[in-house]
Formats: C-alpha cells, structure tokens, sequence
C-alpha cells in the first residue's frame, strides 16, 4: 500500500479524477479558490494498493490561526465548502483495504502534525463506501434531497409537492420566465440579490462571500452555471450550479425582496430540474437543512421538490489525541471553562468551539 500527500499541481490528481467518479468538490481549481478564500493549503492524500484508489481531498490549516494557540507545529484538516468526501472507486470497495486505508491514513497524518480530521462526504459519490465501511468515526448530521432526473418528466412532476405544483404554476401565470445564462454576463445581478438575501435573512458571516471568490469561480468554466427567473425584463430569483459526471449541485442563490412573496425560487428550481436532465445527468442535489437538519424550513421546502433522500455524513477524527487535547485545554483556558465542556459540547474539533 503506497501513500502520498499531493498538492493541485500534481498530475496524479488529475489522473485520479480520470479513474473515478467526482464532484466539483474534488477538482484542484475548486480547492484552489477555497484554500485562497480560507487562507488554508489545498492538498488531498492518495492511497493505493494495486488498482484500488483511495483519495482525500482537504484544506490544511495550522491551528495557531486561533489567537491563544501559539504552537506553530499543530495542524487539522478540513472539507471545503460543500461535500467533498472520500474519493473511492470500486476495486477499493472491500472492508479489508477500507480498514487498512484509513488506518494509514490516520498514521500519515500523525506523521504530519495533524491532530484531527472533518470531512463532510459526499451523500450521492459515498453511500457505498458508508455502508461497506462501519466506523465509528462517521456521524449522521441528517439527510440532504436530490432530485432523480432519470425519471420522466411526468413523474418528476408527480414526485413535487402540491404546493410547489401550484406556486410554480402561479408564477408562469405572473409571466415570470426562467432561463441558464452565463455567469460572467449576470455577474452583477448575482451578487446583489445573494447579497440583499443574506442580509435579510441575517446569515452567518460564513455564507457571505467576496468579489474575489466569485471572480474565481469563473476558472470553473463550464461545470459553472447561472439560472436566473425574470419578470418584466429584471432578474427577480438567481441560483449557481455545479456540473460535473451526471451529478449537478446547487450552490448559492437568492431571491429579490420585493418579489420573495411570490416564490420565484420554486420556479428557478423547477427550470433546473428540467435543463439538468436535458442535459443528460443523473441528479440535481438541492442538499438539505441548516447542518443537514431535516427538521427547519429550509429542509422542508427543497423536501417538497423530490422523493428522493440521502444520508449526510460527517468523518470526525483525532489523529493525535495528546496535541488534540493539548489544545483543547488551551482553549477551555481562553473561554474560562473547563475541558469537558468543550469535549461535551458536540462541536469538532472542540477547539475551535465558539460562544454563540
């Protein structure tokens, strides 16, 4: 079994990509843009044994980037924003080389300085490799929804619930239209409605994105696409989606407030559902609640658009439970509270734990 820490220049990562299935959460430009956005290093840990592919993409971040820690010799690993996961491809669906592969892996990260592991996995790429692998470390945060566009139209249709049916019907009435356009041409259009969004439903900072960001994302090309709903000749509703190996993924989008009463977004939604499976692929994923919940209304309003669920996953991991809790109590100190506190709080790393 060989191991070995690539950066996004190597060419093996890009061979890997050609050998398995993947997201736009596994490409070396979307690391890229999100180790600048983090200010973290984009590497990913490739595992192989014959022709079996075992393949982590991460963000790495040293852990003195919390004021109290000054110990420059520490370090995590982290998702980007969405749903990386493991990258695994079918020889290497055996429980024998699974176990071996995480074992090593948790053993080259030791090696490293790395202290803990967050991934947060694919629900669509990783339910194989979830239900072959039973361990311990993977945490249900929920469920997430996509939508099955190898179904007809008509079932597509009849899997969306009445209510939707009805808003969606409502807002072709109004003459409002939605269309795929570039990206680079609404760019403006984009960014305020998101903007104006956040702003109104008071968003974590984390969900505020920079012009440079945004500016990045063009270097994903054509896995990048822009739907928009206009009415009377303005961008009313606008989402951005990924594109990559049959999977389209939701990423961000908004609704303008005057016109939020009307429900464009239903409409966007529907038009790509509909462009996605012209387009030959398998699934549009619309993701889920707010950490996966299946209970708040976010859920419960993409839930009305298919059927189809699956399990969200977390991979929670101490790779080195001295520096671990080393610096937990470093940072129970800094919030003059206890380390049990934190360890008991159910956030990971309980480090990085924060007061609300």
């Amino acid at each position: 079994m060989k191991a070995e820490i690539i950066d996004i220049s190597n060419i093996l990562w890009q061979d890997v990509l050609q050998q398995v299935r993947h997201d736009i959460y596994q490409l070396p430009e979307y690391l890229a843009l999100e180790a600048k956005r983090t200010k973290t290093i984009p590497e990913a840990l490739l595992i192989t044994e014959g022709d079996k592919i075992f393949f982590v993409p991460y963000l790495l971040r040293n852990c003195n980037d919390v004021e109290e820690f000054t110990l420059s010799d520490i370090f995590d690993i982290y998702s980007p924003y969405g749903y990386p996961g493991i990258l695994v491809n079918q020889e290497a669906m055996t429980l024998d080389f699974l176990d071996a592969a995480f074992k090593n892996f948790q053993d080259v990260l030791k090696s490293r300085g790395i202290c803990s592991v967050f991934l947060r996995m694919h629900p669509i790429l990783n339910e194989q490799l979830l239900e072959t692998c039973l361990s311990s470390n993977f945490t249900l945060n929920g469920e997430t929804v996509s939508i099955n566009l190898k179904l007809s139209e008509p079932e597509i249709w009849a899997h969306t619930r009445k209510g939707h049916q009805s808003t969606i019907n409502k807002c072709k009435r109004l003459g409002f239209t939605a269309r795929t356009v570039s990206f680079s041409e609404y760019y403006k259009e984009f960014t305020e409605i998101y903007e104006e969004t956040m702003n109104r439903v008071k968003a974590n900072q984390s969900y505020y994105f920079d012009d440079d960001y945004f500016n990045q994302l063009l270097s994903l090309q054509d896995k990048l696409h822009l739907c928009i709903v206009e009415f009377e000749g303005e961008v009313i509703c606008t989402s951005l989606f990924f594109e990559s190996c049959g999977i389209v993924q939701a990423h961000l989008g908004g609704t303008k407030n005057d016109l939020l009463s009307q429900s464009p977004f239903n409409l966007l939604l529907h038009h790509a559902r509909l462009w996605a499976k012209e387009r030959g692929n398998d699934y549009l994923h619309i993701g889920g609640g707010i950490g996966g919940s299946t209970t708040d209304s976010l859920h419960t309003f993409k839930s009305g658009f298919s059927r189809q669920r699956h399990k969200f996953f977390t991979l929670r991991l101490v790779t080195d439970e001295e520096k671990f809790i080393q610096l937990v109590e470093l940072r129970a100190k800094a919030l003059e509270t206890q380390p049990e506190i934190l360890l008991q709080s159910g956030f990971f790393p309980a480090y990085r734990y924060t007061v609300n």
